[in-house]
């Protein structure tokens, strides 16, 4: 299966690098067995949306090709569409899963934010310090429903992946320092002249200051110039607050992505 949606093709950067991805040709097995609960890093994804039939059918799939409980508590899917096609899903909501529609926003280039934070210095992390405080942000600005013990074990082997990649010249870990300390952060990967945005957080007693819209421009100047990037891709929840801040810097929607996912089993976020 040749996928041709750009939110997913960006999303197979991160499993290609240290994970697995296996085509089965009506549909693809993603799988990161270094971080099992990362949900949209262990998931099916299939070329059209669900149809009438495919709840058995998928989520049988699901089980044969991820795994079940209790070593697997989630099921993802995603479908290579880019209209926002969402198929037959009432199946699945009606058990528990939940529908996730993103927009996938492109640019060439950015334009300054028009609230900067002037103070924050934007510079790619170095030190095993710096990898922490990132950790650290990243849990501090976790959704309320996951527990802080087990977002940490998810988020600690997401950042060793992207500590890898970025020694590797795949991309870099961003922070935006005010002094010593790290109050926002984001990552910049690449594939050829693609470049996809991971995972952008500012900590909360940090926010409506500018960081984040500074932190994104300021890092696509650095990606660019270091890797010759030609176009960015972010997403962001539909009608979300920051979905509107990636446009007024630049970015224009280009693609709805749409998925189905369901951790009724205590899975953490990805």
């Amino acid at each position: 299966m040749e996928v041709k949606s750009l939110g997913y093709r960006t999303d197979l950067i991160f499993p290609g690098f240290d994970g697995e991805i296996i085509d089965r040709g009506a549909y693809t097995v993603i799988r990161t067995p270094s971080n099992p609960t990362f949900y949209w890093g262990n998931f099916l994804l299939f070329a059209d949306p669900p149809a009438e039939g495919d709840y058995p059918r998928w989520t049988g799939l699901f089980a044969k090709e991820i795994g079940t409980p209790p070593l697997t508590r989630h099921m993802t899917f995603g479908w290579d569409t880019v209209r926002g096609e969402q198929g037959m899903t009432a199946p699945f909501l009606e058990n528990g899963f939940r529908l996730e529609e993103s927009t996938v926003l492109t640019a060439h280039t950015l334009t300054p934010p028009a609230h900067s934070a002037q103070d924050m210095v934007v510079r790619p992390l170095e030190s095993d310090e710096d990898w922490a405080q990132s950790v650290e942000n990243q849990v501090a600005t976790r959704e309320p429903e996951f527990t802080e013990a087990d977002y940490r074990v998810f988020r600690q082997r997401a950042m060793e992946r992207y500590r890898k990649m970025a020694a590797r010249g795949l991309g870099d870990w961003f922070g935006g320092f005010l002094g010593n300390r790290l109050v926002a952060d984001l990552g910049i990967f690449h594939a050829g002249r693609v470049g996809r945005y991971q995972s952008v957080q500012t900590h909360p007693e940090f926010r409506r200051r500018g960081a984040a819209g500074t932190l994104v421009y300021k890092a696509s100047r650095y990606a660019i110039n270091r890797y010759g990037l030609e176009t960015l891709v972010i997403v962001a929840e539909t009608d979300s607050a920051a979905g509107r801040l990636y446009q007024s810097l630049g970015f224009a929607a280009a693609e709805i992505q749409v998925g189905l996912e369901k951790w009724k089993f205590d899975a953490v976020h990805g």
